[in-house]
C-alpha cells in the first residue's frame, strides 16, 4: 500500500506540541467581533487545545502516529 499524504489544510492549522498535545485556533474568532468583549477577543489570540473528540480525525489527517 501507498503511504497515505498529509492533509494539506490540516498542517496550516494544527500542530502537535512537544508534550503531544494538538493545537488550533479558537473558534468564533474572526469575525462580528463587534459585540464580543475585549477579554473574551484577547483570550481567542492564544491557541486553543483540540478537544479529545476530534483527537483522533486530527492526528489521522497529520499523518501523526496515535498518541
Amino acid at each position: 500500500m501507498p503511504k497515505m499524504k498529509t492533509h494539506s489544510g490540516a498542517k496550516k492549522r494544527f500542530r502537535i506540541t512537544a508534550s503531544g498535545k494538538l493545537r488550533g485556533r479558537h473558534s468564533y474568532s474572526t469575525h462580528i467581533l463587534e459585540k464580543k468583549s475585549p477579554k473574551r477577543k484577547r483570550h481567542h489570540r492564544r491557541p486553543a487545545e483540540i478537544a479529545p473528540h476530534d483527537r483522533k480525525q486530527v492526528l489521522t489527517l497529520l499523518g501523526a502516529k496515535r498518541s
